[in-house]
């Protein structure tokens, strides 16, 4: 890292430099894996969004708008149009809930299905490319310490899983 000249000559409040900062280290990171998968989904014609509620719906079934966008970690403006896009593509289906006629439960439809039994060998393959680049067990490490700091920061402090040093990982 070079130094960076000042930007102004009257005193200002330091920030994490970009280059230090955890966000935009984690922004970066996922910038530079996406740039793997965003062919695949330009030329399936949908968007990354529209990959991830497909993704979850193929992977967890049926749920509700709710539960869907917090699993595809969509905020329930952008889902609603995301839902709007991918029901006219006939990608997924719509219907009344068991218990509640106002709840609407949302899953794949057979086409949905068959666009994701399609695509798996692919974005295997990309896996298996960004592991080889990195290192697979290096890619495995870093899953365990990305969902290490989920818990870290959204377990209450007081409700933290015991951190028994072993091999300089945190062990629950």
């Amino acid at each position: 890292m070079t130094d960076r000249k000042p930007v102004a000559e009257f005193p200002r409040p330091r920030i994490m430099d970009d280059r230090r900062s955890l966000p935009i280290a984690l922004l970066r990171a996922r910038e530079a894996v996406m740039s793997y998968f965003r062919p695949h989904h330009r030329k399936g014609g949908i968007t990354e969004q529209q990959w991830r509620v497909i993704r979850v719906l193929y992977l967890d079934g049926e749920m509700d708008a709710a539960e869907l966008a917090r699993r595809a970690y969509l905020l329930a403006p952008s889902l609603s149009r995301i839902l709007k896009d991918l029901e006219a593509a006939k990608y997924l289906k719509r219907r009344p809930g068991d218990l509640d006629s106002r709840q609407t439960l949302l899953s794949l439809s057979a086409k949905g299905s068959a666009m994701v039994t399609g695509a798996a060998p692919f974005l295997d393959g990309i896996h298996r490319e960004i592991a080889r680049r990195f290192g697979p067990g290096q890619v495995d490490e870093l899953l365990a310490l990305l969902d290490e700091l989920e818990h870290a920061l959204t377990e209450p402090p007081n409700v933290r899983r015991v951190a028994q040093r072993k091999g300089g990982r945190a062990q629950p």
